[in-house]
């Protein structure tokens, strides 16, 4: 199924009972997280609502796969990159976070079938670790520019340099901040941007 085919057929619901169990309502047959794991890599969109609720638990849902794979030995998400992810819960970056994961995982998926060619050449004497680690330090790059950006927006006043006998400049009007604001949000979404299409050449 082509991705245009995928975007104008709607998700499959799958409903979670109270026992636990997957159900799918497009087959009417009870299914696994190993069968929706597969569904996810088919590229199969589905949606999981609790039975009894209603609600969407599709994030959650998503999660617990992931943690099941982390178990089975799978290990894609490096310790240090756990670490650093809990300790944006609740910090001022907190919604910059979603944002950039999304973007740079969109690039890397743009970038996997180049990624797959290195590592089948891999065996005619081309390192295939280069390409990722240059794509990683462009991601890093994007990231330490968007964190600038917000900067002078989250530091402590408390961190403001001492006062100089130059002549301070004028604070900004709060219409002023807000056009600040916006123009940073624009760059960080041109960076992201360039990400994006950098990673479609």
């Amino acid at each position: 199924m082509s991705k245009e085919e995928q975007a104008e057929t709607p998700p499959i619901t799958i409903k979670k009972y109270a026992n636990r169990r997957l159900y799918n309502t497009a087959t009417s047959s009870y299914v696994t997280l190993d069968y929706l794991s597969k569904m996810v890599k088919e590229g199969t969109e589905f949606v999981v609502y609790d039975a009894k609720s209603g609600e969407n638990i599709t994030r959650h849902i998503l999660i617990h796969i992931i943690v099941e794979e982390e178990g089975k030995g799978q290990n894609l998400l490096p310790i240090s990159f756990l670490r650093h992810l809990i300790s944006f819960y609740g910090d001022s970056l907190e919604s910059v976070v979603p944002g950039y994961l999304e973007n740079s995982m969109q690039a890397f998926a743009q970038n996997q079938e180049q990624m797959r060619d290195y590592m089948q050449q891999s065996i005619g004497g081309i390192d295939p670790v280069n390409p990722f680690e240059e794509l990683g330090k462009k991601n890093v790059a994007m990231f330490e520019e968007t964190m600038k950006m917000f900067m002078p927006f989250t530091a402590n006043p408390k961190d403001k340099p001492a006062a100089s006998n130059a002549t301070p400049e004028p604070e900004p009007e709060p219409e002023g901040e807000m056009g600040a604001l916006r123009g940073q949000l624009e760059q960080m979404q041109q960076q992201l941007d360039k990400l994006t299409r950098g990673g479609k050449k």
